[in-house]
């Protein structure tokens, strides 16, 4: 009986830490959510600079300001649509939609999309 009892308390702990453990991991990738989410939602104006930027180093100054802004205004919207549906949906741990995850991340690259993938 002192044996079943033992282990019956070993296996209670370990399930405590275990869950506890879990718990955290959840809080964490829930908050990293949450704040992508509202710096997305707040700096998704700033794509349109950058766009703009990198349009313009790669087919010269007058297409990058004519082309480079259509295409700014299109990703300032999805960044800032994605950062408010991650907002919405911070209860569920999921990557962010738009790659890279904060507009000041890798400031050379132009914005792309991807598809939804739990954390």
């Amino acid at each position: 009986m002192y044996k079943l009892i033992r282990v019956f308390l070993l296996f209670t702990t370990l399930t405590l830490l275990s869950a506890s453990a879990m718990a955290h991991n959840y809080s964490t990738k829930v908050g990293e959510k949450l704040g992508t989410g509202i710096a997305n939602a707040v700096t998704g104006f700033v794509e349109i600079p950058k766009t703009m930027i990198i349009t313009g180093r790669r087919h010269g100054a007058t297409y990058g300001m004519t082309a480079g802004l259509f295409t700014g205004l299109f990703h300032s919207v999805g960044r800032s649509l994605s950062g408010a549906l991650d907002i919405a949906t911070f209860p569920v741990p999921t990557t962010p939609i738009v790659q890279p995850s904060y507009v000041w991340d890798n400031f050379d690259r132009e914005t792309t999309y991807k598809e939804w993938q739990m954390r």
